[in-house]
C-alpha cells in the first residue's frame, strides 16, 4: 500500500478550506447552533470526500465549529434567545420551545437563560387566536369542543391552568394580554 491509500486522521488542507468555505456559507444564510453546525459539516464532508476517515470527519467539523466561533458568528446563547423571542410571538409553549432548542443541541442552562423572559400567558393566548379557540372562538361550544380546545392547549406545551385561564377569558382581555405582550417586548425585538 502507499500512503495515498491509507486514510489519515489530519485532514488535508483542501478539506479545511472546504470546510471554513461551507461554514460562512450556512451561517450567511440563516443562525445555526454549534450541534446544527457541526452535523451539516460532518454530512457533507462524508459526501464531498471519498474515503475520509472518521478522525478527518471530526477533525473538519471540529475545525468549522472553532473558525465560526473565532470569527464571532456561532454563538448557542443568541440562539436561543432569538428562537425562544420568535417562537413565543408564534404562540409556542416554554416547554415546546425547551424540547426544540434541546433537540438542535443547545444547552440546558441556555435554554433555561432564554426562556427567563418567555411569557406562557402571552404565547397561549396568541395560539387561542390563531386556532380561534377560547375567546377567539366562531362558533359554539359545546362539550365535544371544550375537550378539544382544553386538549390542544396541553398538548402543545401549556399547563392545564394556563390553557383553563386563556380558554375563559373575555376577547377584550385576550387581546389586552396580545397588547400588553408586544409593547413589552424590547424595540430591537419586534418586527
Amino acid at each position: 500500500m502507499t500512503d495515498e491509500t491509507v486514510p489519515s486522521d489530519i485532514p488535508t488542507s483542501r478539506m479545511l478550506s472546504w470546510a471554513r468555505n461551507s461554514t460562512v456559507y450556512r451561517l450567511e444564510r440563516r443562525m445555526m447552533t454549534e450541534k446544527q453546525l457541526f452535523d451539516a459539516i460532518a454530512r457533507k464532508a462524508k459526501e464531498k470526500f471519498a474515503g475520509i476517515s472518521a478522525a478527518q470527519l471530526k477533525a473538519v467539523a471540529d475545525f468549522a465549529v472553532k473558525f465560526a466561533y473565532d470569527n464571532k458568528v456561532l454563538d448557542d446563547h443568541a440562539y436561543a434567545e432569538v428562537s425562544t423571542r420568535s417562537a413565543v410571538r408564534g404562540g409556542k409553549s416554554k416547554r415546546a420551545i425547551a424540547q426544540k432548542l434541546a433537540a438542535k443541541g443547545v444547552s440546558s442552562d441556555k435554554v433555561e437563560a432564554a426562556l427567563e423572559e418567555a411569557d406562557d400567558l402571552y404565547a397561549a393566548a396568541i395560539f387561542a387566536r390563531k386556532r380561534a379557540f377560547g375567546p377567539f372562538r366562531r362558533v359554539e361550544l359545546d362539550e365535544k369542543r371544550k375537550a378539544k380546545e382544553l386538549s390542544a392547549f396541553a398538548r402543545n406545551g401549556f399547563s392545564f391552568d394556563i390553557g383553563r385561564k386563556v380558554f375563559d377569558m373575555s376577547f377584550e382581555d385576550a387581546e389586552e394580554i396580545i397588547v400588553a405582550g408586544r409593547s413589552a417586548a424590547p424595540q430591537h425585538q419586534r418586527s
